[in-house]
């Protein structure tokens, strides 16, 4: 039987919404070009990679065929290739080039003068009517013509799927309008690797902080087996956060002191091998949000930034590749976002 519960709601003064892997924002461009995120946060620190990433070219797909093309092709989404690395990019274009002479198609791949920032693929994608674009590979969906007024209610559906999987979200969906839906399209899909899902205003996310506390405060926590010994000899008391209980460490601490003490006890940690987690954590928009859903009964969080509000939930999936609908009212208005999770249930449990 399918349940019913409310996430919480949004904002979107922009009009236009992002549903994004909420832990992979520590990358989001904004209206900066993706040249200047430090490859770092992408995992990336061998200094031959970290050229081939900075050096990173977007080509856009253009000539009397474009669209075709781009269809044919099928590397990414709509008429743009973005985050190719510098090593690549020769063998791109000749693979398209090669493509077009099968297929008879008049198209060229052509370079643009300077990386296109997230917010205007996202913008971009949203003016087409709605779809995917990545961000350094992740797959992120835009949708345009959101209500701009009003919040927005987001809700998620629970089913019991039975052995071995149990009650997990179908579903998850902003409602944009009360008229009935009549059908539905394909958007694109989300790719997740922090098994959580985002929904935010485009604008917001310009001054959103992933990393950088917003009040110049931290948190450090740590947990484990080894977790009672450290908390005796480093006098921490328990955190207190709720949602939280037996976790360890200090809350709302000065950056810097916050910092010294998750070394001192990462580095207690390492010199035995002892098994435990240590967790420093900034009080960023990121923190904000994940506190809500640490001790929330549906794991959703919400945080305000200007006008606009953001919603990110856990998917309890885990992490995928997950596809995003646009519901439609007989004349074609959304009705609804939605983040489809039922088709993860096929593979739980398969070898």
């Amino acid at each position: 039987m399918e349940e019913i519960r409310r996430l919480g709601e949004i904002s979107c003064p922009s009009g236009t919404l992002i549903v994004v892997d909420g832990g992979q924002l520590g990358v989001w461009s904004g209206e900066r070009s993706p040249a200047e995120i430090d490859p770092a946060l992408l995992g990336v620190n061998d200094p031959a990679m970290v050229a081939d990433v900075l050096n990173s070219v977007d080509f856009a797909v253009v000539g009397p065929d474009a669209s075709a093309a781009a269809r044919t092709f099928d590397r990414q989404p709509g008429s743009m290739l973005h985050d190719i690395p510098a090593s690549r990019a020769a063998q791109l274009e000749s693979m398209f080039d090669e493509q077009c002479r099968t297929a008879g198609l008049d198209a060229r791949l052509a370079a643009l003068p300077g990386r296109e920032p997230h917010a205007r693929r996202a913008r971009r994608a949203a003016a087409e009517g709605g779809g995917g674009f990545v961000m350094f590979g992740v797959p992120v969906v835009a949708v345009g013509g959101v209500p701009t007024d009003r919040r927005l209610p987001v809700c998620a559906s629970r089913v019991d799927f039975g052995d071995g999987i149990g009650p997990r979200w179908s579903e998850m969906s902003v409602r944009v309008s009360r008229a009935e839906a009549e059908s539905s399209v394909r958007l694109g899909d989300i790719g997740i690797d922090w098994a959580r899902v985002l929904f935010g205003d485009v604008g917001a996310l310009n001054a959103w902080q992933h990393h950088r506390p917003v009040d110049g405060l931290a948190d450090v926590a740590f947990w484990g087996a080894a977790a009672e010994e450290a908390a005796a000899v480093f006098s921490a008391p328990e955190l207190g956060e709720p949602g939280e209980d037996g976790i360890r460490g200090w809350a709302g601490l000065p950056l810097e002191e916050a910092w010294e003490k998750a070394d001192a006890v990462e580095s207690w940690r390492e010199e035995a091998g002892r098994r435990m987690v240590v967790d420093f954590r900034p009080h960023s928009h990121h923190w904000q949000i994940m506190r809500q859903v640490r001790a929330s009964d549906v794991g959703s969080g919400t945080v305000d930034i200007g006008e606009a509000r953001l919603l990110c939930a856990m998917t309890s999936w885990g992490d995928g590749y997950f596809p995003v609908y646009a519901d439609l009212s007989a004349s074609g208005a959304v009705v609804a976002v939605r983040v489809s999770f039922a088709a993860s249930a096929e593979g739980v449990g398969q070898s």
